[in-house]
């Protein structure tokens, strides 16, 4: 089935020439010529797109308003978000990401970055609907697991151990769909010790599957392991996961001005710090990170109460 995207820019030149090139890739497209005039859309048929490029800067309600009130509407706040702006400046950039946008593209782009966009987002979507309808099956008794291990190889066998601990989590796709971002990560990253880099130029070449498969068949890369630690507590739900690789700069990725906003991949830790979980810190020299979901939010003691605003999170 055809994906549907939801295109807003109060330049109709703009919206004609992004639905000619987004209809060549195979996408089906639904313009929108103001702020007010999409807001008007997502709120009747919301459901019915795969992502949203957004133009950041309109007469009347902007892009930023509309991306506020898609993140805080409960039906679509998973909803990617494209903003897309003439201003490639770093603080507009981080404005639009600390309001939840998926990407950011600055004009003028090509042809091929539009398109690399739009799949990854639309990709990301896919997953989310994929562990939303597998959250949706009867999985009660899941309520009562408070510790588990499991240890696994493969995007597959990941993609099962997410759908199942998801379920037992309160919001299952939105915890899926982080949760599988950072396994994806210790099984690509970690085990099989494929640089950023290296991804970037892969998937430009159209190899990147080739060569994970021969990685994971390797004598050596293919043998390495995950290790997920699951535990519930009447406080938190927390996933804990380790890989046996040799660590990166993960300070970096957390920095999200460090990122490139333009690239294709990259975001799995920025998805699960900002729509999953409650908090992602990292040990050591990068091999293992724990992903909490705070059941009962946590309160600071009394004795703190005077005390200045706590600095920047540093995890």
């Amino acid at each position: 089935m055809a994906h549907t995207l939801l295109l807003v820019d109060d330049e109709p030149f703009n919206l004609e020439l992004m639905s000619e090139l987004l209809e060549d890739a195979g996408y089906q497209v639904q313009t929108a010529e103001s702020g007010a005039e999409a807001w008007r859309l997502l709120e009747k048929e919301g459901d019915r797109y795969s992502s949203v490029l957004l133009d950041k800067m309109m007469p009347g309600m902007d892009g930023f308003e509309v991306l506020r009130r898609i993140k805080a509407n409960a039906q679509l706040a998973f909803l990617p978000v494209i903003m897309q702006t003439a201003v490639g400046a770093a603080a507009s950039v981080q404005e639009g990401l600390s309001q939840g946008a998926f990407y950011y593209l600055t004009k003028p782009f090509s042809r091929e970055m539009l398109q690399a966009v739009v799949a990854a987002a639309v990709s990301h979507w896919d997953r989310h609907a994929y562990f939303r309808e597998l959250a949706n099956q009867q999985a009660e008794a899941l309520g009562y697991l408070n510790e588990a291990f499991f240890t696994f190889r493969t995007h597959k066998e990941a993609q099962w151990v997410t759908a199942m601990l998801a379920r037992a989590c309160p919001h299952p796709e939105r915890v899926a769909t982080g949760l599988f971002e950072l396994l994806v990560n210790a099984i690509e990253h970690g085990n099989l010790q494929l640089t950023y880099a290296e991804k970037t130029r892969l998937q430009a070449e159209g190899t990147w599957e080739a060569e994970l498969e021969r990685r994971l068949n390797d004598p050596t890369l293919g043998q390495h392991q995950v290790t997920l630690h699951y535990r519930r507590s009447r406080e938190t739900i927390s996933f804990t996961i380790t890989d046996q690789g040799a660590g990166f700069d993960w300070q970096h990725f957390l920095d999200t001005e460090a990122i490139s906003y333009l690239e294709s991949h990259g975001r799995g830790i920025l998805i699960a710090r900002k729509l999953s979980f409650d908090d992602v810190h990292y040990q050591g020299n990068g091999n293992q990170v724990t992903a909490d979901i705070w059941l009962i939010r946590p309160t600071p003691p009394a004795s703190d109460a005077n005390a200045a605003a706590p600095s920047a999170d540093t995890h």
